[in-house]
C-alpha cells in the first residue's frame, strides 16, 4: 500500500470534490451507491484514513453509537449479545463510525441516555432487551435521540424504529412440527419471560398447542436466564418425573446442549427417546451445521439482525426526518438430528 494521503489529494484523484469525497466516506444518502464504492475503493488503495477527530468536524457528529446495557439484563450479557454487537460493530467500521459500549448500574441507565444526549457523546443508540413494560423508547424521544430497538415495544411498533425476528410465529412453527411427529407432553424451556422476545415464543407454543386441543402443563414449562446448567437441570428434573415429557423446546442452542445432556445422563437418545427444537441464533463460534444439523431448529442470525440494526440507525441519523423504520425477520425451521416420531 502507497503511503498515506490527505483528502485533497484522494479527491484530486478521484476528480471529485472534497465535500462529495467526505460526504462518501462518511455514509451519506445522497451520495450514491456506486460514487460511495468507488471512493472507498480508491482511499484503500492510497491509504487514506481520516482520523475521528476530522470525522467530527466534517460532520458535526460524534461519530459514534452508544449501547447502554443495565447490569440486571443478564439475558443480553451472554454470547448471543456478543454476536449481535459484532455484526452491528461491522456496519459501524464500514461508515466510519465509533461504538459506545456502557454497562451501568440500573438506577443509572436514564441519567447514562441523559448524558449521551447533553454532552453528544453519541449520534444515536441501540436500545436491548425491550420488557413487556418498557419506557425507555419514552425517554429516548424526550430527549430527542436517534434511537433503534432490537425487539419490539407492544402497542409502540408503529412509533418507534426496530427490528425483531418473529418470535411467536417461529415457536408456533416449532411447536407444530413436533406436534405433527406425535408429541404432545411437550416442554418449553423459555427465557426470561418479563422480556418481550419471551413472551411472544410462550404465546406461540401455547396457541399452537391451543390449536391442536391441548392445553399446556405448567408443570413443562421453565423460564429462565439461557444457560447450559438451566437446560440441563430442567430436563433432568422433568425427566425424573411420573409422566416426563417426550420433546422440548428450547430458546438457545447453549441451553438446548444442556437439555442434550441431561437426556444422556438418563440414558435415553436424543432424536429417538426424546426430541429437542431449538432456538438457533447461527452463532459463529457454536455453528449447528453440517447436511443434517445436530439441532432441529429456528433459525435466524442475530449478528444479521446487529449489521441491519446498525444500518438502520445510521440512515435514521441522515435522515432524522424519514420517520419510523422496521424490520420482521422470519426464522427457518431445519430439521436436524435431535427430533424424531414419538416412541410408543
Amino acid at each position: 500500500m502507497s503511503k498515506g494521503i490527505n483528502l485533497k489529494e484522494l479527491s484530486e484523484k478521484l476528480n471529485l470534490s472534497q465535500t462529495t469525497v467526505s460526504r462518501a466516506l462518511n455514509g451519506y444518502p445522497e451520495v450514491n451507491a456506486d460514487t460511495r464504492k468507488r471512493v472507498s475503493e480508491m482511499a484503500a488503495k492510497l491509504g487514506y484514513a481520516p482520523n475521528s477527530q476530522a470525522r467530527r468536524l466534517a460532520t458535526g457528529r460524534a461519530m459514534a453509537i452508544s449501547h447502554v446495557i443495565p447490569k440486571s439484563v443478564h439475558e443480553m450479557m451472554n454470547p448471543i449479545f456478543l454476536e449481535f454487537i459484532a455484526g452491528a460493530g461491522e456496519t459501524y467500521s464500514e461508515h466510519g463510525y465509533d461504538m459506545i459500549l456502557s454497562v451501568v448500574d440500573d438506577h443509572q441507565e436514564d441519567d447514562a441516555y441523559r448524558q449521551i444526549a447533553s454532552r453528544k457523546k453519541a449520534d444515536g443508540v441501540i436500545v436491548h432487551g425491550p420488557s413487556t413494560n418498557e419506557y425507555r423508547h419514552k425517554l429516548l424521544q424526550e430527549l430527542g435521540l436517534p434511537f433503534v430497538i432490537h425487539g419490539r415495544v407492544p402497542g409502540a411498533e408503529s412509533e418507534t424504529s426496530w427490528i425483531d425476528m418473529n418470535n411467536k410465529q417461529a415457536f408456533e412453527r416449532a411447536t407444530s412440527h413436533l406436534l405433527d411427529l406425535g408429541h404432545t407432553r411437550i416442554a418449553l424451556l423459555n427465557g426470561l419471560e418479563h422480556m418481550d422476545f419471551a413472551h411472544r415464543r410462550r404465546q406461540g407454543f401455547q396457541d399452537a398447542l391451543e390449536v391442536r386441543g391441548f392445553l399446556p402443563d405448567p408443570d413443562l414449562m421453565r423460564s429462565a436466564d439461557m444457560t447450559e446448567p438451566y437446560g440441563c437441570d430442567s430436563a433432568m428434573e422433568m425427566l425424573n418425573s411420573s409422566n416426563p415429557p417426550t420433546a422440548f423446546l428450547v430458546s438457545s442452542m447453549i441451553s438446548a446442549i444442556g437439555v442434550a445432556r441431561a437426556i444422556g445422563q438418563c440414558g435415553l437418545k436424543v432424536g429417538t427417546d426424546v426430541s429437542i427444537v431449538t432456538h438457533d441464533d447461527a452463532l459463529s463460534f457454536l455453528p449447528n451445521s453440517g447436511e443434517v444439523p445436530i439441532f432441529t431448529c429456528t433459525r435466524s442470525s442475530v449478528r444479521y439482525a446487529g449489521q441491519k440494526a446498525a444500518e438502520m440507525l445510521l440512515d435514521l441519523i441522515s435522515n432524522p426526518a424519514s420517520g419510523p423504520a422496521s424490520l420482521h425477520l422470519e426464522a427457518q425451521l431445519i430439521t436436524g438430528q435431535s427430533t424424531g416420531p414419538l416412541q410408543r
